[in-house]
């Protein structure tokens, strides 16, 4: 067998929001994909490589954004990928990937707090995310609050912020 090889997307969100290099204003800034640092603890028993899309909120992703990821995935050799993305519009974008992207295996992540802080959720998503890989074959899912769902079947609680 094989061994596994996966490759990650930085597209931006909550996940990878660190705090800001300025002294004056609150407002987070999206950093280094927080994958880096994540898998530095894992010490993984598989291939990877890190890509950057691009470093934005979710509520701005646009069309050409979503063209973007698509051509990305499409004309890379790689067949198993790990999207981290804002959450607002996760679903959306995984919904797109699906009606344009075949054959590849594609999951998408995020997180409700930045991995930088001490109660974020993105481990466990990232690592939902990396079991889903080990098992899953091809489609788009979305791995949030440790399960992973092909996006046909996603929904997202507005109340309780949590996906199933």
């Amino acid at each position: 067998m094989g061994t596994l090889n996966i490759t990650f997307i930085q597209t931006g969100g909550t996940i990878d929001k660190d705090y800001p290099k300025t002294r004056n204003g609150w407002a987070f800034e999206i950093g280094d994909p927080a994958i880096l640092r994540l898998l530095e603890k894992l010490n993984p028993s598989f291939e990877y490589e890190i890509i950057t899309a691009f470093r934005k909120d979710s509520l701005e992703i646009d069309l050409a954004d979503r063209n973007q990821l698509v051509a990305l995935i499409q004309n890379h050799k790689s067949s198993i990928f790990i999207i981290t993305h804002g959450t607002d519009t996760l679903i959306e974008t995984g919904q797109f990937l699906e009606k344009k992207v075949n054959e590849k295996l594609i999951i998408l992540t995020g997180a409700l707090r930045p991995e930088r802080f001490t109660n974020s959720d993105a481990a466990l998503n990232i690592g939902t995310a990396i079991g889903a890989a080990n098992s899953l074959k091809k489609g788009v899912y979305i791995a949030m609050n440790g399960i992973a769902q092909s996006v046909d079947l996603a929904r997202r609680d507005e109340k309780t912020d949590r996906f199933y």
